[in-house]
């Protein structure tokens, strides 16, 4: 996606973990933040980038206020977290993402398909219909495609959605 240039100008990683999607999108000169709810884990993205040369903001923060951030981005990605959301969160999130996005920004995000086994105690699977639904009014759903998300429990990966949406 980044080198097709789905990826492009300031970005905004979300649900970040220990940063390495942000680290590899600086490194592709993109003007990057991290952010994650996990001060574990910031730490470790933060001693990461620090290491590696990457100049990438790290900040703690919660995905569902992003207009705390008090500014916005042209793209956002999120590899694992959409999935993690209740309905009712999903509803919060969605309005989260308008305060984080310029117009005309897009949301690239990768989750867990609901064409995947359930695993006990595992995330949440998502139907693409859930997806195309809470995207439906303000959103212009570019694709949502079958993708595999890495995972220890499948060597193939899992199945997952990947989706792009523009803020309209």
């Amino acid at each position: 996606m980044a080198t097709q240039g789905e990826i492009r100008g300031s970005v905004l990683d979300i649900g970040c973990g220990t940063g390495e999607n942000a680290i590899f999108f600086a490194g592709l000169g993109h003007e990057t933040w991290g952010l994650d709810a996990s001060p574990r884990a910031i730490r470790k993205a933060k001693r990461k980038a620090l290491e590696r040369g990457a100049k990438v903001s790290f900040v703690l923060g919660d995905a569902l206020r992003l207009e705390k951030l008090g500014r916005r981005f042209d793209t956002v990605t999120d590899c694992g977290l959409f999935h993690v959301f209740s309905d009712d969160d999903r509803r919060v999130f969605v309005k989260s993402l308008k305060a984080a996005l310029n117009k005309e920004g897009t949301y690239i995000m990768l989750c867990f398909s609901d064409r995947a086994e359930a695993i006990c105690g595992g995330p949440r699977r998502v139907a693409q219909s859930e997806i195309r639904e809470v995207f439906s009014r303000g959103w212009r759903v570019n694709h949502v495609r079958p993708a595999r998300f890495s995972t220890t429990f499948d060597d193939e990966g899992g199945p997952a959605w990947l989706s792009s949406v523009t803020s309209v």
